[in-house]
C-alpha cells in the first residue's frame, strides 16, 4: 500500500508538462530502450515526477523491421530533423561511431536540448569539447550506458564514492573479449576457433577489431579513469594491446603457475602519474577477477575510505544497456526543474577542478612478467637468459622449461619475474630475441599481483 507524503511539496505528475524526447539510432539498444520506456511507463514515471513520451526517432532505414513497436512515434531517416525538433527536450544518441555523432551531440546542445548516449567512443574522444558545449549551454550530458553495459559504475564513481581519494580502477569492460580467454580457458581451444565461435554466437563482429585489439575497453577506460581521477579525458593516453598474440599454451602455462589470464583496463596512482593500460594480463586465479566468465563485465575499484568494491553484471545486450539509457533519462527529467549550477558535473570534478599532465608513460610502470621463450635445447641457454635478465635488473621469480630436446627441436621456456620497469624489460627483449638460441619472438605478458584486493579464498 502506498502512503501519500503529507508535504506542500508534493505534486501530481499529472500535472506536470510530459518530457518529450528523441532517440537517434534504433539498434539493439535503441529498441531496447524503446522497449522498457513502453513496458515500465507507470513505474519510471513514477520515479521521474513527469511522464516521458517519445516523440521521434531518426533511423537509417525507416522500412527496416524492428524489435519494437514503433507505432506511437514518427520515425525520420534525417537525425537533425530530431535535433531541431522545437518540441523535443531531450536526445538520446545511440547511433554509435564517431563524426555524425558528434554532429549530433553538439547540433542538439546548440538547440538547447539535453544529451543520453550510450556512445564511448564519442565520449572518450569528443566528450571534452562536448561536455564544455553543454555547461556553456547549462545542459546535462549523461553517458553511463557507455561504460559497461548494466552495471551503473558511472555513478558509483561520480556519487557514491564522492568521499574517496580513489587509488585504482582495474576492470573487465569488454565482454568478447573476456568470453574468447574463458573459453580458451574452459575448452583448451584456439584463439581463432573461439573467435569464431563468438562471432557465431554475436558477441563478436564480423569486423572485431575493435574488441579483440582493445580499442574498445580503452575507450571505456578513458571515461572511468576521468571520473575516477578528475583529468580530462584523453584517450591518446592510454597504452592499449589487445589478445590476438595469446596462445593456447600461455592459458595453460599460466594456469600451471597459479594465474588466470584476462584482459584488463587499468587505472592506477604511480609515483604521482596515472597509469592507463589497456592489455591482457595475468592474474592470481583466486581472485574474484579471475572468475568473471563469458561475457560478464566487473569492475574492481580502490578507494581510500571505502576498500576494495567490486562490480559485476551484464556490460552489453538490449535489456541491460537499456536500463542504463532509461535510468540517464529519469536523471535528466529529474535535472530539469533544479538550479543548473548545483548539478553533479559530468565528470565527477567540477570543470575547473581537472587536473592536467597526470599521465604517466607505459614505460614507466612497474609490473611483474611471464615471458615465454622458444629456445634450442642447448647448454648455458638459461645462463644466456638469466645474464641478459640480469643485465637489466630483472630479476626472475620462476622458471621451467617445458621438455627436453635432443634435436634441432626447439622448447618452450617460461619464466615469470618479479616486479620491474617497463623500460627495462623493453630493452632486455630484444637482446633475447637476438640470441642465436631463440627461434620466435619473446611472448611478454604482464603479471597484475592484485595485492590488497579481493579474493575468493
Amino acid at each position: 500500500m502506498l502512503y501519500p507524503l503529507a508535504s506542500p511539496w508534493v505534486h501530481d505528475v499529472n500535472d506536470m508538462k510530459p518530457v518529450q524526447i528523441g532517440i537517434i539510432g534504433l539498434g539493439t539498444v535503441g529498441a531496447g530502450t524503446v522497449n522498457l520506456l513502453d513496458k515500465n511507463a507507470e513505474e519510471i514515471t513514477r520515479r521521474a515526477g513527469r511522464q516521458i513520451n517519445i516523440r521521434a526517432v531518426a533511423v537509417n532505414d525507416t522500412t527496416k523491421q524492428r524489435a519494437c513497436n514503433t507505432s506511437d512515434f514518427k520515425l525520420t531517416d534525417d537525425p537533425f530533423e530530431v535535433t531541431d525538433d522545437p518540441h523535443i527536450d531531450l536526445i538520446v544518441e545511440l547511433m554509435g561511431g564517431e563524426s555524425t555523432a558528434r554532429e549530433v551531440a553538439l547540433r542538439a546542445l546548440k538547440q538547447g536540448k539535453h544529451i543520453v548516449t550510450a556512445n564511448k567512443a564519442l565520449i572518450a574522444i569528443h566528450g571534452n569539447d562536448i561536455f564544455e558545449v553543454a555547461m556553456n549551454k547549462g545542459l546535462v550530458v549523461a553517458f553511463e550506458a557507455a561504460v559497461a553495459g548494466g552495471i551503473s559504475i558511472i555513478k558509483v564513481l561520480r556519487e557514491g564514492l564522492t568521499g574517496n581519494r580513489i587509488e585504482r580502477v582495474i576492470g573487465i569492460v569488454n565482454g568478447t573479449t573476456n568470453f574468447i580467454l574463458s573459453e580458451m580457458h574452459k575448452k583448451a581451444s584456439s584463439f581463432s576457433k573461439v573467435l569464431a565461435e563468438a562471432q557465431r554466437l554475436g558477441y563478436a563482429e564480423s569486423d572485431p577489431a575493435f574488441d579483440i585489439e582493445g580499442i574498445d575497453a580503452a575507450h571505456k577506460l578513458t571515461i572511468l579513469s576521468s571520473i575516477a581521477f578528475g583529468i580530462p579525458l584523453d584517450f591518446d593516453a592510454v597504452f592499449v594491446e589487445g589478445i590476438t598474440e595469446i596462445h593456447q599454451q600461455d592459458i595453460a602455462y599460466a594456469k600451471e603457475f597459479g594465474y588466470s589470464i584476462k584482459h584488463l583496463g587499468i587505472a592506477k596512482r604511480h609515483k604521482g602519474k596515472i597509469e592507463l593500460r589497456v592489455h591482457p594480463c595475468l592474474i592470481p586465479a583466486d581472485h574474484l577477477l579471475a572468475n568473471v566468465d563469458g561475457v560478464m563485465n566487473a569492475i574492481l575499484v580502490h578507494g581510500d575510505a571505502v576498500g576494495p568494491t567490486l562490480h559485476y553484471g551484464a556490460g552489453a545486450g538490449a535489456k541491460p544497456t537499456a536500463s542504463s539509457v532509461v535510468a540517464d533519462i529519469v536523471d535528466v527529467v529529474r535535472t530539469l526543474t533544479t538550479d543548473r549550477e548545483n548539478r553533479v558535473p559530468h565528470l565527477a570534478f567540477q570543470p575547473g577542478q581537472l587536473s592536467q599532465n597526470m599521465c604517466g608513460s607505459i614505460g614507466d610502470i612497474e609490473t611483474a612478467y611471464y615471458l615465454r621463450l622458444l629456445a634450442l635445447d642447448r647448454p648455458g641457454v638459461l645462463a644466456d637468459i638469466a645474464r641478459i635478465l640480469g643485465e637489466h635488473s630483472i630479476s626472475i621469480d620462476s622458471i621451467r622449461q617445458k621438455g627436453t630436446s635432443t634435436g634441432d627441436e626447439p622448447v618452450s621456456i617460461v619464466i615469470l619475474t618479479h616486479k620491474t620497469i617497463e623500460s627495462q624489460m623493453l630493452h632486455a627483449i630484444p637482446e633475447l630475441e637476438r640470441l642465436k638460441t631463440i627461434k620466435e619472438r619473446v611472448v611478454r605478458i604482464r603479471i597484475e599481483t592484485m595485492d590488497d584486493e579481493v579474493q575468493t579464498s
